[in-house]
């Protein structure tokens, strides 16, 4: 059975928003931030053999950047990784390799996460970790926390998240001030 994990690159208010659009004008506001420390953190994070399970936007976007990042170890392991996508374009996905999780997107991730294989990384997708937390199918939590507010943007937690609990595992912080907080799925919030 594989071990899903959430890895998300959050600002102290909770925003993950990291593009520049009409409606968030704080792209790349991690930047200031990166370290060779912070990126062997997040390397390790990831672990050393993992595949990806991404939402269709974020398989969009990383396709277009990682591919063309060059020879360095990041872009080699998430450029060699499959890459499960929760999508209702599958012909259209090129940055390989790569499967599609099917119609049913929640049966698709139980029957993945049932088979033998790596670590299933999640990034970005903030629409499949509010699947994944709702269906109790993430096994970690890994929140990487800039000393940042942003105030507004799209957040890792949605109002209309259910309450969950979560167990700590293990902190550390990178040179800037870069926390990477792990924890453990637990569930539903117990009363």
């Amino acid at each position: 059975m594989r071990t899903i994990r959430i890895v998300e690159h959050i600002s102290l208010d909770g925003v993950m928003q990291h593009e520049n659009d009409e409606n968030f004008t704080h792209g790349g506001w991690t930047t200031p931030y990166r370290t060779p420390a912070g990126l062997e953190a997040v390397r390790q994070s990831y672990g050393s053999n993992f595949d990806l399970l991404l939402g269709r936007r974020t398989y969009d976007s990383w396709s277009e950047f990682w591919p063309k990042a060059g020879d360095i170890p990041i872009a080699n392991s998430l450029n060699a990784a499959t890459k499960y996508v929760a999508t209702h374009r599958p012909d259209s996905l090129e940055w390989g390799p790569v499967k599609d999780l099917g119609t049913d997107i929640v049966a698709g991730i139980r029957d993945l996460k049932a088979t033998d294989g790596p670590d299933l990384i999640v990034c970005g997708s903030s629409t499949l970790i509010s699947v994944l937390l709702e269906q109790g199918l993430a096994d970690e939590v890994v929140l990487i926390v800039y000393p940042i507010l942003l105030g507004k943007g799209k957040r890792f937690f949605s109002e209309s998240a259910d309450a969950r609990e979560l167990a700590y595992v293990s902190t550390m912080t990178t040179p800037t001030g870069v926390s990477l907080t792990t924890y453990r799925y637990v569930g539903p919030l117990r009363a």
